[in-house]
């Protein structure tokens, strides 16, 4: 029997606990901890050298998430569980949201306590607790995860017709790489703002030999056919992270204003083609999973993982200048 590859670690941007403390309320000077040390009404700041991190958290079966050897923050194989979901009002009335992570010891201890922010914060500004919430945390956290096309999105149909995404519905054949005509399952749509690790990243037309401009989610996944390895990875096939691609000009991040997401789902994960470069749909794991109706669920408890993913590099084989360019050349050789 076949091992199944492990799957690969996920990043979330954060902030730990001792960055945020209470500034003015019944908690002052303590700092950020997770929802039953709570109080609503509590003001809190975030510090003047406060600095975002990434954690690793790589999501195997029903249990918590483990930090991942390679994580910026934390202790590697460590247990980490999300906790709750926080709504914050600062003075300029726009809502921000928190999600905590905790992390705890062998003993079931609490470690760490992480804070993801779901919109920006500012350092010395004011920011209430108005809300603590631990139901919708999985499903927020859910929505952020979800690898997405934006609206208006061309899809390349089974006919060779070609689709906004947006205007796609359950049923309808859609031409994949592995599997040919495959009928898609579920569309899902989030909106949020286009802001840190939100903000789409768009590949300008051409750049990887794309017909059109494609404007996907960060960690949204590109398969790239190599016909000279020129990235090193040691096979000609591979999957790319659309943010380790970003150079600026070509691939950059489209800051500002709110994007809407669409997310794409088959029977089992698939490589589809978006404004023409094929790219991965909805993947199912303990971190997307969330994000879907609570009637589908049942149905989807065999979406496996493919083999595919085992093609995914990181950002240090794409240390180069343009990565995006060496991989468009290396595409046409």
């Amino acid at each position: 029997m076949t091992t199944p590859a492990p799957r690969p670690a996920q990043f979330v941007t954060v902030f730990e606990a001792t960055d945020l403390r209470v500034v003015s309320g019944a908690n002052l000077g303590d700092t950020l901890s997770f929802a039953a040390e709570l109080d609503l009404d509590d003001t809190y700041e975030l510090g003047p050298r406060a600095r975002a991190r990434r954690l690793g958290l790589v999501m195997e079966g029903v249990g918590p998430f483990r930090v991942a050897d390679e994580s910026e923050i934390g202790s590697p194989g460590a247990p980490v569980h999300l906790d709750s979901c926080l709504t914050l009002m600062p003075a300029t009335g726009s809502v921000a949201e928190l999600l905590i992570f905790v992390e705890t010891d062998e003993e079931g201890r609490v470690a760490n306590v992480y804070a993801m922010p779901l919109a920006h914060m500012s350092p010395r500004t004011g920011y209430v607790l108005v809300q603590v919430e631990r139901d919708t945390a999985r499903q927020r956290f859910a929505q952020a995860a979800c690898v997405s096309f934006t609206r208006g999105t061309r899809i390349t149909m089974a006919t060779g017709a070609q689709k906004p995404v947006e205007t796609l519905q359950p049923g309808d054949m859609v031409l994949t790489r592995d599997d040919g005509a495959q009928p898609l399952r579920w569309i899902g749509q989030t909106t949020l703002r286009a802001i840190g690790d939100f903000a789409p990243v768009r590949i300008r037309a051409g750049a990887l030999n794309n017909d059109g401009d494609l404007l996907v989610s960060p960690d949204h996944r590109l398969f790239i056919y190599q016909r000279d390895d020129a990235v090193g990875a040691g096979r000609r096939e591979v999957l790319v992270r659309a943010r380790h691609l970003v150079n600026g000009d070509s691939v950059r991040v489209e800051t500002g204003g709110h994007v809407d997401y669409v997310q794409l789902l088959f029977d089992r994960h698939q490589i589809i083609f978006a404004e023409g470069i094929a790219a991965e749909t909805l993947l199912l794991d303990p971190r997307t999973r969330s994000a879907l109706p609570a009637e589908l669920l049942p149905d989807t408890a065999g979406h496996d993982t493919p083999a595919h993913l085992q093609f995914e590099i990181g950002r240090a084989l794409l240390d180069h200048p343009d990565a995006a360019d060496l991989l468009r050349r290396a595409s046409l050789r």
